[in-house]
Formats: C-alpha cells, structure tokens, sequence
C-alpha cells in the first residue's frame, strides 16, 4: 500500500494529537513557582505565608485522595511564636505499602548570605530554596490524580524548616519535619522517602548527599538507578556533594529511611543561597520537569 505524503502528515499528525500527555509538566511546575513567590516571603507569621499556605491546600484537594493539615503554635528557643502548617496529602491513603515525598514550602526570614549587608536583614523570595521543591510535589500530585500510582503515596509539605540558624535546635529549624517525625500516624512506616529542595536550578546538577548514603544507601541507589533509566543521569551525577542537615535528618531518626535530593551549588559560587539573589529567573521548567519526571518515576 502507498501512501500520499500529505496522508502520511495527517496520519502522524493524529497519531500526535492521540499521544498520551507527559507524565510531569515542568512548565506548570514553574508556574507553580512563580504563583508561590507572588504571595511574597512564605516566612511564618506573615501574610505571605498564610496565603501561600491556603493556595497549596487548596491545589492538594483537588488532586489528592485525601488531605491532612496539622496545625500548631510552636515557640522557639528564642522565645518567637509562629503559626505552623504541614499539609499531608495521600493517593491510595489504604495501601500498605508507601512512598514519602518531602518539600518544604516556608523561607527564610532573613537573607544572611548576601553579600550587601543592607539586604540581610530582607526576607529570602525562595524561588529555588522552597517553591522549586513544592513545585515537583505538586507536579507529581497532578500526575497522580491523571494516572493513580502502582503503590500508595504520601506527599509531605513541611513548615518552618528555614526559620533559625541553628540546625540541631528542632524549635528553630527543620520544625515541621521533626513534628512529622514525632507525631506521624500510628505504625506509619514507609519504604522509603525522598525530600526534594532546591531541585530548580537551571543549572542542574544533583550530587548524593553523604548523610543520605549512609543512612540509606538503598534508597539513593533506587532514585539514581531510576534518573539514568529514564535518561537524566548526567543530571543527577554519582559524586559526593556535601554533607547537609536538611529534611531527611528528622525522619532518619525515627527509623525511616529518607534521602535527600538537593542541588547545594547554586550560583556562582553558590552565591545566590539564603539570599535575595534567590529569585525565579535563576529557576529553570526544565530542570523542574528532570526532576519532577524522575519522582514520578520513582512511584510508577
């Protein structure tokens, strides 16, 4: 059988239109940024935060299975009262077996890196630094309500994770997650979880966290293997990066084996961390759809 050229157009053409949709949107994700930082600094407190807060509630309802939002005052050591939120949202909220997706989706109240002193005592924008993990997160949330994953998921928005400087003081930082980690539901047990922050760098370059191979080298193995499958393993790279206290530290603690997936080299000479520099034009749709492609994955 021959066909004309012009049909053979037209059968490719409806071929295109029938395709199924991606998997993850990483122009949508950078959406997603864009409308958390144009509510402001997502510092606690704030109405920033407030209406940050309320947006991502509202996105999770309508894509997930069910929510969950704890809410609770927490008082520091230094003596500050901030209003809290973590919102928990769950895709097949009956199976057995789980995955834990983790972002945080507060920022940092003071801009202590920059290098202008009159601009440290400005709240950080966080494009990258908190919106590019919630970001994923909700991409992922998007996808699984278009396609329900192969096993249950648990997607895990943490607050107050940047509010104070001191990084072993569980009242000042990582609040949320140490709250997770100490009030989860009752024999909550996941076979693993995976905290995105920083994921949005349009310069992409994600290296394994050493806190993360130690604790759980299993899990790093299964997220890199699962990059290189699905043909981003240039991005996410089998070097050593540094050592961080973030996220997953909290949930390491209590028995559950998390990893942290974070792109530390941000600017030049990571000049553009805990700074007002940490703005969207530094944050890239396709370093959110390499990313937000490889955390589908990892649930399908």
């Amino acid at each position: 059988m021959r066909f004309h050229r012009a049909s053979v157009l037209l059968f490719l053409l409806a071929c295109q239109a029938h395709r199924a949709p991606p998997a993850f949107d990483g122009d949508r994700a950078l959406e997603y940024v864009r409308a958390q930082v144009a509510f402001g600094p997502r510092v606690p407190n704030t109405p920033g935060h407030r209406r940050t807060g309320d947006w991502i509630l509202e996105q999770l309802r309508r894509t997930a299975d069910s929510v969950v939002v704890e809410e609770w005052t927490q008082i520091t050591t230094h003596g500050d009262t901030l209003r809290l939120r973590n919102f928990l949202a769950r895709f097949r909220p009956t199976a057995t077996e789980r995955v834990l997706l983790v972002a945080h989706w507060d920022t940092r109240p003071k801009a202590d890196k920059s290098a202008n002193l009159g601009q440290q005592d400005l709240p950080v924008p966080g494009a990258n630094d908190g919106a590019s993990g919630v970001a994923v997160l909700l991409g992922v949330a998007d996808a699984l309500k278009a396609t329900a994953p192969a096993v249950g998921v648990d997607l895990l928005f943490v607050d107050g994770e940047d509010y104070g400087t001191d990084f072993s003081d569980s009242t000042e930082t990582l609040i949320g997650a140490w709250r997770f980690a100490s009030r989860r539901p009752a024999g909550y047990q996941p076979l693993y979880a995976v905290v995105f922050d920083m994921v949005g760098d349009r310069d992409l370059k994600i290296l394994q966290e050493p806190y993360s191979v130690q604790g759980a080298p299993e899990v790093v193995e299964r997220v890199w293997r699962t990059a290189e499958d699905i043909g981003h393993g240039r991005m996410f790279r089998r070097e050593m990066g540094a050592a961080l206290t973030d996220d997953h530290i909290p949930l390491q603690r209590v028995g559950i084996r998390a990893i942290d997936v974070i792109d530390f080299d941000y600017g030049p000479n990571n000049s553009w961390w805990h700074t007002t520099d940490d703005t969207v034009d530094k944050v890239s749709a396709r370093s959110l759809q390499i990313v937000g492609e490889v955390a589908v994955a990892l649930v399908r």
